[in-house]
């Protein structure tokens, strides 16, 4: 689990990876955000799955995506339930990545009520039972 600036433990549920996203998990467990391009039209794809959702194209390849992005769209979620309610507030964040998609996620290590629209943020990987999931948090400076 981890820790934001003003919180207690965010949940970190455990991923049900498949033979289709496991190259995604596998590069997690690494430190890596790996992510399909379609090799017809180059589409990267979100999420990461064996076929391309812009050309329905069956041949994608995998490569090492920067892991850098700029927050499209979020909120700040001030009373929640269940497993999340400690953790309240957090943030919910759209997070358009250099490489085009928006990934649904959540923006960690930073006090919730600075996080901006237009900020620019770096993904970190979070331990999941035996995985790593992906999540976001300001670039340093930024």
């Amino acid at each position: 689990m981890s820790t934001t600036a003003e919180t207690g433990p965010l949940p970190a549920p455990e991923p049900d990876p498949n033979t289709e996203d496991a190259p995604f998990w596998a590069g997690t467990a690494e430190g890596r955000l790996m992510l399909p391009r379609c090799t017809r039209c180059a589409t990267v794809i979100w999420y990461p799955r064996q076929f391309c959702s812009e050309c329905s194209g069956q041949d994608v390849e995998w490569f090492e995506a920067s892991g850098r992005g700029t927050i499209y769209a979020r909120t700040v979620v001030h009373r929640a339930q269940g497993p999340w309610r400690p953790a309240a507030p957090y943030v919910i964040a759209y997070v358009e990545l250099e490489e085009g998609p928006r990934v649904l996620t959540n923006i960690i290590e930073v006090d919730p009520d600075t996080v901006q629209v237009g900020q620019e943020v770096r993904a970190v990987f979070v331990a999941a039972g035996p995985h790593k999931i992906v999540r976001f948090t300001p670039e340093a400076g930024a």
